[in-house]
């Protein structure tokens, strides 16, 4: 398969070669595990909509770190180890940085299952697993590679990659909640700043999550603004303001709806592409209904509809099916689009209440209650083995 590169990707490469000789990218082009790895780790790139998703990386790391501590990456015998105890796997986990909240289907299943979707002609699955002991190993097969005529255990890379990509999620975290303080700050100090600062959100490279909380706080306000009137009958109407929510976390499985308008019945999808095929399944999955696409672009309307248009018949070729899907698109907002909606908010002095929406939905968003605990957890054990030593 074709080995995905992202910026996390030039990490793993240089923790290889320290152990190979400069030999990294024979690695990740040789050894299943690694490129899993390097596809679980896009989301140390910042402008990544992926969720960080520690629960498959954990499963891999406590077992790899089983082996270390029992020195078999040096002195063999791993096939005669009596397995680790998933007690002792699971707790492991709970107390790595953002693990208080795994559970156990990484270390069950979960993990085999998705490498296996990845890997489906690979003989080995990550993880071997007794069920009647509840014993757990690595397999072996995985992390012992040949290259060049030369044996090379990768179980001390794996668990150095896994850690540098936490330490990377971490400084992330950091960023982001630096970017938190930093906007309640400015509101308080100074409005005009704040509006000067959302304005910065709206900006093609700037973190996707940041983007859509941004983008949905504003869009929020500004149909709060705009009132309709319906009922049953033209002598019973009632008014009623639009309501915008947001069906969940970036990533969630919310069949590619991210905002929903009440009472109009509005679905919008917040994307990061122009790709038509993109753009056809998230109107696939709730049956070509009309959706509005809130694009991350500088790019004219016009200009994202006729690259979809022309994608589409390039594929598709059948005039009549890229029409049914072009019409299913309800409106293009894009990015210029977005600066002159929240100018208007602006004008209807509701710039304030877009700033709490914007610290109200990141804290949800990246889970600041629990990830900070576990940050600041992880760093006072660090600090206490420190002072033991």
């Amino acid at each position: 398969m074709p080995i995905p590169k992202h910026d996390f990707t030039n990490e793993i490469t240089t923790i290889l070669d320290c152990y190979s000789g400069n030999r990294g990218n024979e690695i990740l082009r040789s050894s299943e595990i690694i490129q899993y790895l390097n596809i679980k780790t896009k989301a140390a790139n910042r402008g990544s909509k992926s969720r960080a998703s520690f629960a498959n990386h954990y499963a891999i790391y406590v077992l790899v770190e089983d082996y270390l501590t029992g020195g078999f990456d040096r002195s063999g015998g791993y096939s005669d180890y009596d397995g680790a105890k998933f007690s002792d796997l699971f707790r492991r986990q709970r107390e790595l940085p953002f693990g208080s909240k795994l559970q156990n289907h990484a270390l069950n299943h979960r993990l085999n299952e998705e490498f296996k979707k990845y890997f489906p002609i690979c003989e080995h699955l990550p993880i071997i697993r007794d069920a009647e002991s509840n014993k757990y190993w690595i397999n072996e097969k995985l992390i012992i590679i040949q290259l060049g005529g030369n044996t090379i255990n990768l179980a001390a890379a794996i668990k150095e990659i896994i850690e540098a990509y936490v330490l990377a999620r971490q400084s992330a975290f950091s960023e982001f909640m630096a970017y938190c303080q930093e906007i309640i700050y400015i509101q308080e100090e100074s409005p005009e700043k704040a509006i000067q600062f959302i304005k910065g959100l709206f900006r093609p490279n700037v973190d996707a999550r940041v983007f859509e909380i941004a983008s949905f706080s504003v869009l929020k306000q500004y149909y709060a603004d705009q009132r309709i009137y319906w009922g049953w009958s033209p002598e019973e109407l009632i008014e009623e303001s639009l309501i915008l929510y947001k069906t969940g976390r970036t990533n969630a499985n919310d069949g590619g709806i991210d905002f929903v308008m009440k009472p109009l019945g509005r679905f919008f999808q917040v994307t990061e592409t122009v790709d038509a095929g993109k753009y056809f399944l998230d109107i696939d999955k709730v049956q070509r209904y009309p959706i509005t696409f809130v694009v991350k672009t500088n790019e004219s309307s016009e200009e994202i509809l006729a690259k979809i248009a022309h994608q589409a018949e390039a594929k598709y070729q059948i005039k009549a099916i890229v029409r049914k899907y072009i019409e299913s698109v309800e409106e293009v907002i894009n990015i210029p689009r977005l600066v002159e909606i929240f100018e208007e908010v602006l004008a209807s002095g509701y710039g304030a209440k877009v700033i709490e929406e914007i610290v109200l939905q990141s804290r949800v968003e990246f889970n600041v209650e629990a990830e900070e605990q576990d940050v600041l957890a992880f760093e006072k054990a660090e600090t206490d083995a420190k002072k033991t030593t």
